[in-house]
């Protein structure tokens, strides 16, 4: 038999071995209050001679292994939101579609605007490194960049390409001939 000075004396040791268990400040409290009621429920099971802080960590560590067992079993087993959130699947229907609308899109600009987006959003290079690779200064690649994306978003919005060149704002020195733009002097 223990006395309940030994007991409260244990009380800040089963708390932290409580807060442990249940990662909870407040289920750790009830853990603590439910290990001490058990305790004095239990008392004539304790033997003298063994330790009281072994003996109620078994009798916590009980407890809470029970608790979680029970919460596992019952409560979510009438939850229905686990369930049905392992069950939710995102339509992939929509994300197909807004993908073929911007391969649509994307295939009807010019080459030099879909291939300074593709680099730059795609493959999310630097304007440094594909103004290198185009061999163009870094001002065309923001230019072309920038008329690209219009482009683009217009094209999304409008349902159709058929307009791009109209956003694209031609410089005037530029023509088009045949679909290409030639410089004209």
């Amino acid at each position: 038999m223990f006395a309940q000075k030994d007991l409260i004396a244990e009380a800040e040791n089963l708390r932290k071995f409580a807060l442990h268990l249940t990662r909870n400040k407040s289920d750790a409290d009830d853990l603590v209050q439910s290990t001490f009621l058990r305790a004095l429920e239990k008392s004539d099971y304790f033997e003298d001679g063994t330790s009281l802080r072994k003996w109620t960590s078994k009798i916590m560590f009980n407890l809470f292994v029970t608790d979680y067992r029970r919460k596992t079993r019952f409560e979510t087993q009438y939850d229905p939101d686990p369930y049905i959130q392992s069950q939710a699947v995102n339509a992939p229907q929509e994300s197909e579609a807004e993908l073929h609308a911007v391969g649509d899109a994307m295939n009807k600009l010019s080459d030099d605007h879909r291939e300074i987006l593709t680099m730059v959003c795609v493959k999310d290079m630097p304007y440094q490194e594909v103004a290198d690779a185009l061999c163009i200064p870094v001002g065309t690649v923001r230019s072309r960049l920038s008329r690209a994306r219009e482009s683009l978003n217009m094209a999304l919005e409008s349902g159709n390409t058929a307009d791009y060149q109209e956003v694209m704002r031609v410089p005037a020195y530029l023509r088009q001939a045949d679909g290409v733009y030639h410089k004209v002097s």
